[in-house]
């Protein structure tokens, strides 16, 4: 397994040295398989069977860059961990993908803002380098700004990242915790570099995006609280609307408890 941080680092770990653990165990903390920097975690993992010349890392950040490499350039692993990918200044490494060199991507920003483009608009480039633009941010405001209605501006930023496989759905969650899911085919492909168009309608009642994932009907999501409040629930159970919508209730919260983040799991694990 490739564990990614958000500093842009990678570190290798093989699964037969990480302990097996009952269900309800604690497990062990990740920071203590590796050699991490004050402020670093790790923000994304993928699972490798086998490095081949033919599959490809996308990596997405926080600023709104992405970057392919080949997976081969990941092959040699180091205990004190490798750089992944160079970071501009005040940016972070949110997302990692396997992908086959040929498949469409989707960004999300926190904002409701989604921008899918092919992934052959992006050119491989070497482990060191910094990436390119993925999606631009149509307001630049910077936290504490006012709009013109007297509401306070917030600066956007990517929080998710999925390679986009048809007759599968969108799930998108937010803070407040609200979701939604919405057919693949209704985010049309643009040029990489865009603004995107809107995924979900960000309110004070939904609030902000928190994540996405790709599910199918046979998926289950487990999503996770800031108070670690945890429920699973089946894909299928939530509704299938359009992309300009607030999404329904998954989770009810107390006492300003928000979710944090979300995990889907089976239905498209499978690369």
């Amino acid at each position: 397994i490739l564990f990614f941080t958000t500093k842009g680092k990678v570190y290798w770990l093989k699964v037969h040295e990480i302990p097996e653990a009952g269900r309800i165990a604690r497990g062990k903390a990740l920071v203590n398989f590796f050699q991490l920097e004050p402020g670093e975690e790790i923000t994304a993992s993928v699972q490798v069977r086998e490095f081949t010349p033919d599959s490809y890392l996308l990596m997405a950040t926080k600023k709104g860059i992405i970057k392919k490499t080949q997976l081969m350039e990941y092959s040699r692993p180091r205990v004190g961990g490798i750089i992944a990918i160079n970071l501009n200044e005040g940016d972070e490494l949110i997302r990692v993908e396997l992908t086959n060199g040929s498949s469409d991507v989707i960004l999300s920003t926190k904002l409701g803002k989604a921008i899918r483009f092919h992934e052959t608009d992006v050119r491989s480039v070497a482990r060191g380098s910094i990436g390119v633009i993925g999606i631009r941010f149509a307001d630049k405001g910077k936290e504490g700004e006012e709009d013109e209605e007297g509401k306070e501006k917030k600066e956007d930023e990517v929080v998710g990242m999925v390679v986009a496989k048809e007759g599968l759905t969108l799930l998108t969650v937010t803070a407040n915790g609200y979701g939604k899911r919405t057919n693949i085919t209704e985010y049309r492909n643009q040029a990489r570099g865009g603004s995107g168009v809107i995924d979900i309608k960000t309110t004070e009642k939904n609030g902000e995006v928190v994540a996405i994932r790709e599910v199918s009907d046979d998926s289950e999501v487990i999503i996770m609280t800031e108070s670690g409040k945890m429920i699973r629930c089946r894909a299928k159970d939530i509704s299938v609307i359009g992309r300009n919508t607030q999404g329904v209730r998954l989770i009810k919260l107390k006492n300003k408890d928000r979710v944090t983040a979300i995990a889907e799991v089976g239905g498209t694990e499978e690369l």
